[in-house]
């Protein structure tokens, strides 16, 4: 599983050739995203509820780029968009000028991809997402949704590049 999950960017599904029918819509899975770039920016579980949509509509949701209710295009967007707007921009945005949301698809669908892999139950999905925000692999732990419990005190902030 860690294989699947865990290749990096190279091989990985880009947002941009959304949708992908070889993503099962339900039953419980584990997904990452990862940067152009390489990093581990996040990881998620679908499905483990018993909802409707699974992993594809997970998937679907962060695809769009829509920040209401969608707690990863939140994250994408204060920590990977937000820090490479100019002035300009983040005043057309606050004006309704620009629309933000609009921004954050272009970024996700251009520089993001993903992984993912389906669970035989939604206990060993949710341990393995555990292990994973812990930082339990190779990767380290996710940019953006890391066990705050496991992140060590005193840690180097988030300092984005302009890109």
């Amino acid at each position: 599983m860690l294989e699947i999950l865990g290749g990096g960017a190279r091989g990985a599904h880009r947002f941009a050739a959304w949708p992908n029918r070889a993503v099962p819509a339900g039953g419980p899975g584990l997904y990452t995203v990862w940067h152009e770039d390489g990093r581990f920016l996040y990881v998620g579980l679908a499905g483990a509820g018993g909802g409707a949509g699974g992993l594809y509509g997970r998937l679907k949701s962060h695809a769009s780029g829509r920040r209401g209710g969608d707690p990863f295009c939140l994250l994408v967007a204060d920590r990977l968009v937000l820090p490479l707007l100019s002035r300009a921009e983040i005043e057309g945005i606050a004006a309704g000028r620009i629309p933000f949301d609009a921004l954050l698809r272009a970024y996700i669908r251009r520089r993001l991809l993903y992984r993912f892999a389906p669970m035989a139950s939604a206990g060993e999905a949710r341990g393995l997402e555990a292990a994973l925000r812990r930082g339990a692999w190779r990767h380290g732990p996710p940019l953006l949704n890391p066990d705050p419990v496991a992140t060590p005190t005193g840690a180097a902030p988030f300092r984005p590049g302009r890109e």
